[in-house]
């Protein structure tokens, strides 16, 4: 009775997860040994071949993002699983092809006629050419580069294997480490020389399958010559193109998934020895990833939308793909959810104590402060609502959509040491802007073309220096009439401070925002990320060169084209204004299109051809070129005077320069005229048409 309750016991788990699992291995041996035996309908078919498609692009996308070759541990079993899979579509096919092949280029499924018509063109010369070049890739190039690969990675994993086991004993030896853990790292030294030293064997699998191609691709274009001429009655040139057609498409549809299992192949070594069996491995590494799923899935419902190809069949693994990541990734937010309530509720619990004094206590400097006197205190006080709270975060929303990164918290307090209407706005502790705001009156900002004078009390726009008058509610209308700006108190402060957190967002971009937005983009191109920090450039200089766009009012929201820009010079330039000059190349068009809106003319200023000739003079003197003083303050002048030129054409100050010059002349005029903006002919994109409407030093 015992016993038979504890086989009843037991028997639950025999159909958990775990041993299903265990079983895909022997089910699909089962399978790819019936597809070798037994007759396939072309749906069936379509379906099969659809189905190593997304396996072959799943099985490269797990490798690149394996962060270690000990984490796809089961890649030779893949590798032997999809071969066979593919020998066995090819029997299968081959089957197919040749006892219904002559009633017409169908015969054999929708997925090879596509591959036999639409990707050739329908012309058997042109698959036969295809098919021979991707076989000669798969057998020349990345099959035996990946085995010399594992052959000197073997050699050299199999001689550091003493020095590594010494200095895990010299660790246990000290008490560093523990007995389980040792054993651990003597098992992973293990592995990891038995991983490097089969790489050579797996990839004779490859190799393999390249001349089994090939081979069978001969094979059936004689068999069905003879089968069509001779049993079917054929013509001869009927029979080899029909046949031909089917065999390359065939081919194709099996050498295709078998080139992108071989780049696999060349990222991921083979097997190593591990406590799980082959299914587990198998199932348990390929679809426990959500982004795979999602971008496989994404790949196929692609494939499916081409004319010509099988809807069906590449939209239904596409779906059931993509809604399987996205069910994971709704698994995984609840079950990360339920842990850190876990986590906070101990904590929550847990019993105050006051505590001794700490480096906690002492104050640190704000490095965005707003600072208001006691008149102001309701704009900003939480409990009233105060309408300059609700502004204030609408300001941080908006520089992190507009500029790319999200500033720091502005910290307000009331400073009884201001005049009552008075604001101070302080960056770093260092004050940066002053002004004041009438709660309960409007300001009236004089944009230049006002009809009327207004009574009030004037004033200055404490943002862009406009005149303007505080004025009462009644006038507002009036205001508006006369051609005014009119906003109200909170605005006003609002307004000042965006106006500053723009100009200052260099400085406002630290160590600890750069490395935010180097997480932020781990998230969407972790690859690219990698590649350019810390292992081609130092975060310091990454954010150098950010600081320099900043300055320049370039925005830095396109960061997967900064880092690209860096990837392809870092390892060249090493100076940060050197790199600068390639990223703005790379921002270019984005740079234009902030300055001229849409498709029209590019109207800007630009130098004189004698100017021009001195100033590349002067660049070419040395490692740190200066301006004579008379050239500078000539140079200063006459672009002041093309400034208001430019200005009272209602034309945005830009000035075209070469751009050898760009980045000496933008640092040179960026303190004294902060509103002009300097850009390069190679930044322009050549769809746009340039106009000089200001020529700087004609006249100087």
């Amino acid at each position: 009775m015992n016993a038979r309750a504890g086989f009843l016991s037991r028997r639950p788990d025999a159909l958990n997860g775990t041993n299903l699992r265990a079983l895909a291995g022997p089910l699909l041996i089962c399978m790819i040994l019936g597809m070798m035996i037994l007759p396939l309908p072309p749906f069936l078919l379509d379906l099969l071949f659809t189905f190593n498609i997304a396996l072959s692009v799943m099985v490269l996308l797990v490798s690149m993002y394996t962060m270690k070759p000990l984490d796809f541990a089961a890649f030779p079993s893949v590798l032997l699983f999809s071969t066979l899979l593919r020998l066995s579509l090819n029997v299968a096919s081959t089957r197919i092809v040749l006892l219904e092949g002559h009633t017409g280029p169908g015969a054999a499924g929708a997925v090879i006629e596509a591959f036999g018509h639409f990707l050739v063109g329908g012309n058997f010369a042109v698959g036969i050419v295809v098919f021979v070049i991707l076989m000669v890739i798969n057998f020349m190039v990345i099959t035996k580069g990946a085995g010399r690969i594992a052959e000197v990675s073997a050699r050299f994993t199999l001689d550091a294997m003493p020095g590594k086991q010494m200095s895990i004993d010299a660790d246990l030896n000290a008490g560093m480490i523990n007995e389980d853990q040792a054993r651990k790292r003597r098992m992973e030294v293990s592995q990891e020389a038995e991983f490097y030293g089969s790489m050579d064997g797996a990839s004779k699998f490859v190799r393999g399958d390249a001349i089994a191609g090939l081979l069978i691709m001969v094979i059936n274009i004689i068999g069905g010559l003879i089968v069509g001429v001779v049993q079917h009655g054929m013509d001869f040139a009927d029979a080899g193109k029909t046949y031909t057609l089917l065999t390359i498409g065939d081919g194709l549809v099996a050498q295709i998934p078998s080139l992108v299992i071989s780049t696999a192949a060349g990222v991921i070594v083979s097997r190593v020895a591990t406590d799980e069996d082959i299914g587990t491995q198998l199932t348990g590494q390929l679809f426990t990833n959500p982004r795979v799923l999602m971008i496989t899935g994404s790949i196929l419902v692609l494939m499916g939308l081409i004319p010509g190809m099988p809807h069906f069949a590449f939209l239904l693994l596409g779906g059931g793909a993509i809604q399987l990541a996205r069910t994971m990734k709704k698994r995984a937010a609840q079950s990360k959810t339920s842990t850190a309530l876990a986590e906070v509720a101990p904590q929550a619990l847990a019993p105050s104590e006051a505590a001794e004094a700490s480096w906690d206590d002492v104050t640190m400097i704000d490095a965005l402060g707003l600072e208001v006197g006691y008149r102001l205190i309701p704009l900003v006080d939480k409990n009233s609502d105060g309408e300059l709270l609700k502004r204030i975060k609408n300001i941080r929303k908006k520089f992190a959509q507009e500029i790319g990164f999200l500033p720091p918290v502005i910290h307000i307090r009331d400073n009884l040491e201001l005049r009552p209407n008075g604001y101070r706005i302080a960056l770093k502790g260092v004050e940066v802007g002053v002004g004041e705001a009438y709660p309960g009156q409007w300001l009236a900002i004089n944009p230049g073309q006002v009809t009327a004078a207004l009574p009030g009390t004037p004033t200055t726009d404490p943002a862009f220096g406009l005149p303007a008058i505080w004025i009462d509610t009644n006038l507002r209308e009036q205001a508006q009439v006369y051609g005014y700006t009119v906003v109200d108190s909170s605005t006003v402060v609002a307004t000042h401070l965006n106006h500053l957190v723009v100009t200052h967002a260099a400085e406002l971009l630290g160590r600890q925002e750069v490395q935010a937005l180097i997480e932020r983009m781990q998230k969407d191109a972790a690859p690219l990320v990698d590649d350019v920090v810390p292992k081609m450039l130092p975060v310091a200089t990454l954010q150098k060169v950010l600081q320099n766009l900043l300055d320049e009012g370039v925005p830095i929201r396109d960061m997967r084209t900064i880092l690209e820009a860096l990837s392809e010079h870092g390892s060249k330039i090493t100076d940060s204004h050197d790199l600068t000059a390639v990223v703005r190349l790379a921002l270019g068009r984005a740079i234009t299109q902030q300055w001229f809106p849409g498709n029209g003319d590019i109207q800007v200023m630009g130098l004189d051809s004698n100017l021009e000739r001195l100033l590349t003079q002067a660049l070419a003197t040395g490692s740190n070129p200066g301006l004579e003083p008379g050239l500078a303050n000539t140079l200063l002048m006459e672009t002041q005077k093309a400034m208001t030129r430019q200005q009272n054409l209602g034309l945005t100050p830009v000035m075209l320069v070469q751009h050898s010059l760009r980045a000496m002349l933008a640092r040179f005029l960026r303190r004294s005229l902060p509103q002009l903006k300097v850009l390069s002919y190679a930044e322009v994109p050549d769809t746009r048409h340039v106009r000089v409407v200001n020529v700087i030093g004609a006249h100087g």
